[in-house]
Formats: C-alpha cells, sequence, structure tokens
C-alpha cells in the first residue's frame, strides 16, 4: 500500500469538471431548478431514463419537505429514501409511487447500511428486483446512479480500480492524464454511491481488488505514488445472484466488508400482480402500449401460472406440481406481459387477452424441450384446462405449442 503519498480529488479525477461543494449539493436539493425540466426533457425523450430522471419531480417533493437529518452528501435523509422507495404522500398532499413492493424493515436496513463505512449486498435468485432497487437507492441518496460496474466473466480489474488512455501514456508516461478513473475511484472522489452488478460473475481475483476499497477507504496509484481516499458519502451496493453459487462465490474476506440484504421473491400473488402492474405500465408508457390495468385479468392469470410452478403446488394447496427449470420470476412476468401488450397493440384491439401471453408464457417456462415440456403438457392438462374460466387460456396455449 501506498503510503505518505499525495491523494487524489475530486477535481482532478474530472478534469474541467469541478465536483459541487457539499453546501452547494444540498442546496440544489432543496431548490426547483432549470435542472428538473431537463431530466423531465431527457425522461420523455430515451427509451428508460435513469432513476434520478424519470423520477425528478418526486425526488425534488421530498427533497423540498425533508426536515430530517442526512448523512454527509446525501440528498435526502434515510427515512425520506425509505419515503421514495416504498411510497407514500407528503404533507402537501405530494404522491410518491412505490420503486419497491417489500418489507420495510429490509429496506430500513439496507437504506442505514448506506449511512455506516460498510458496503451493501443485495443478495437474491434472478428477478427479484435487486438492481431495480440498486438504482433507486442510489438515485436517492446520491442523485446519480450511473457510477456501475457490470459484472461478466470478463470484468477486468481496471473496470474497478482505474485503466490508462493509451495514447497519453504513450506520450507522456504515467499521469494523471493518462488516468481513467473506473466509476468506483469516481464514487470515493466524490462521495457518492458507487453500483457492482452480478458480484459473484466477476472473476475472484478482480472481485478482491474491492477488499482495500472497502476496509482502508483507499484506492491506491502505485504508478504515480499517489492514491484517492474515499470522501464522505462514498459507499457501494453490489447485487447478486444466490443461485450463482459455485461460479465465483466471494471471499470471506470480501464478504466480511459488506451487510447482506437478501431480498425475497413477493409473498403473496397480490403483491406480485401489483409489481408487475406498475412496471408493465411504466414500460407501457415509454413504448406508446395500452394502459396495464385494462388486461389485469391475464397480468393475474401470468402471475399466477408462474407462481404455481415454481413453488410445485397449485394456489389451493391440492396439486403437486413438477417445476420447470427456469425461475420463472417476477421479472419474467413483467417480460411476458410487456410483449403481451406490444401483441395486442400492434395486432389486437389493444386489450390484453389470452392469445397475446400465451406465447410468451410457453418460451419463460419451456427453457429446456425436453424436461421442461413434460412439466409445462402435465400442468396445462392437469390444472388449466379443468380450472373454471380459463378455458380460453388453455385454446391459447394448445394453439402455440404441444
Amino acid at each position: 500500500m501506498v503510503q505518505g503519498g499525495d491523494q487524489i480529488g475530486p477535481a482532478e479525477l474530472e478534469g474541467d469538471l469541478p465536483m459541487p461543494a457539499p453546501e452547494e449539493a444540498t442546496t440544489a436539493a432543496h431548490a426547483g431548478t432549470d435542472d428538473e425540466n431537463v431530466h423531465a426533457t431527457r425522461a420523455a425523450e430515451v427509451l428508460r431514463p435513469h432513476a434520478e430522471e424519470a423520477f425528478a419531480e418526486e425526488l425534488a417533493a421530498l427533497a423540498a419537505r425533508d426536515d430530517r437529518p442526512r448523512p454527509p452528501r446525501w440528498r435526502l435523509s434515510p427515512w425520506a429514501v425509505v419515503t421514495y422507495l416504498l411510497g407514500g404522500t407528503l404533507t402537501d398532499g405530494t404522491v410518491i409511487t412505490p420503486k419497491y413492493v417489500g418489507p420495510r424493515r429490509l429496506v430500513e436496513v439496507a437504506v442505514s447500511t448506506l449511512a455506516t463505512d460498510r458496503a451493501l449486498l443485495l443478495l437474491g435468485v434472478p428477478g427479484t428486483a435487486k438492481t431495480w432497487l440498486s438504482e433507486h437507492l442510489a438515485a436517492a441518496v446520491s442523485g446519480d446512479s450511473t457510477l456501475l460496474v457490470q459484472g461478466t466473466a470478463g470484468t477486468p480489474e481496471e473496470a474497478i480500480r482505474y485503466g490508462w488512455n493509451y495514447a497519453q501514456l504513450l506520450a507522456r508516461g504515467p499521469s494523471r492524464e493518462a488516468l481513467v478513473p473506473s466509476p468506483v475511484m469516481r464514487a470515493m472522489a466524490g462521495g457518492t454511491t458507487a453500483r457492482v452488478e452480478e458480484l459473484t460473475r466477476v472473476p475472484a481475483d478482480v472481485q478482491d481488488s474491492l477488499i482495500t476499497i472497502l476496509s482502508e477507504k483507499t484506492l491506491p496509484i502505485p504508478e504515480l505514488g499517489e492514491e484517492v481516499q474515499a470522501v464522505r458519502g462514498f459507499n457501494l451496493i453490489a447485487t447478486a445472484n444466490d443461485r450463482d453459487r459455485g461460479v465465483n462465490e466471494l471471499s470471506s474476506a470480501l464478504r466480511r466488508r459488506f451487510n447482506t440484504v437478501v431480498l425475497p421473491l413477493p409473498e403473496s400473488a397480490e403483491a406480485e400482480v401489483e409489481i408487475v402492474t406498475r412496471r408493465v405500465d411504466q414500460i407501457g408508457r415509454a413504448l406508446d402500449l395500452p394502459p396495464a390495468p385494462e388486461g389485469i385479468d391475464e397480468i393475474r392469470r401470468v402471475v399466477t401460472v408462474f407462481r404455481e410452478l415454481r413453488e410445485g403446488i397449485t394456489a389451493d394447496g391440492r396439486t403437486k406440481l413438477k417445476s420447470p427449470g427456469g425461475t420463472l420470476s417476477t421479472a419474467e412476468a413483467i417480460s411476458v406481459v410487456t410483449g403481451g401488450l406490444s401483441l395486442a397493440a400492434h395486432f389486437g384491439d389493444g386489450v390484453l387477452r389470452p392469445d397475446d401471453v400465451a406465447a410468451g408464457v410457453l418460451g419463460a417456462v419451456v427453457r429446456d424441450p425436453a424436461a421442461d415440456r413434460v412439466a409445462w403438457r402435465e400442468y396445462l392438462e392437469t390444472v388449466v384446462r379443468e380450472r373454471e374460466g380459463w378455458a380460453d387460456f388453455y385454446r391459447a396455449c394448445r394453439e402455440v405449442g404441444p
């Protein structure tokens, strides 16, 4: 580790773009400025705006009425961050829409962790909104959810530490001008929140480059004889899929640097229907699709099918089922319903019907043509065929595949 070296500050990492002072950030958070109009315009134009852009008005309303203590460089207090995530109504009548549907205490633990010096690990099966929650946490805490490292089997150490502009490196040798800061380094220098997605997909030796960052809050740069020390307000959110165990499991040294929050699947069918309806409606507005509530019956049907197959038993508990190999997660239900709405809009009458979702359900369930098809056929003939009011769905599923 470099001892006694120079420390690189935020402005030096950002070049000609100086980082705002803490008091400037606080003032901006409380004020309704032209930036909100810029966010609104951008959110209306892009296909998938960042959380801080899509919900800029809600974040500004919360900041303006948030009189509770805020940790250093946080845009909102922990209480306001939880309100932003779970929804509520402010004293002036402003409605904050829920971004996450789940246990309040779980969200409070996640938010309070970010107010300490421990990093946060969101763990869960695929489709439990880990990425969604991490994005909205970063947006509410720091006003910026874009300091992101996407974990893959090919993620290099430079993605977490720093890299080099090789043209500058060849011309001048190692220098600050040639240094390319990673999202984590930028978050450390600016006192903001960094995100690492799918941490267990990252090679083990690259994962361990986080140990010094999370324990010492320091990132040495031996080539320059310098270091970056984390500014107050810095923290890191990582996500991991608990089905990736055995891929690149976290070392015990690294795991100790995280406080782990396990995100559950929705407890009830109604909660899952609410999640799917809300997300499909948000996606649909960006794509000019019909409103999701008009297809609520089909949404309930898709959710019921997915829940029963992944749990291996019907909702009434009477019939045991073979579970296919796929996860059949809430995220996949959202995808199926969104695809169905697109079919209804472009090739139907705009109302979501069984014909619109049947192919999507089949594609989500049957991933392994041999084993999954057997489970699907059994479910179709023993449950769907006999269920009252499901005859149209049964016919639609039979038409798209055996």
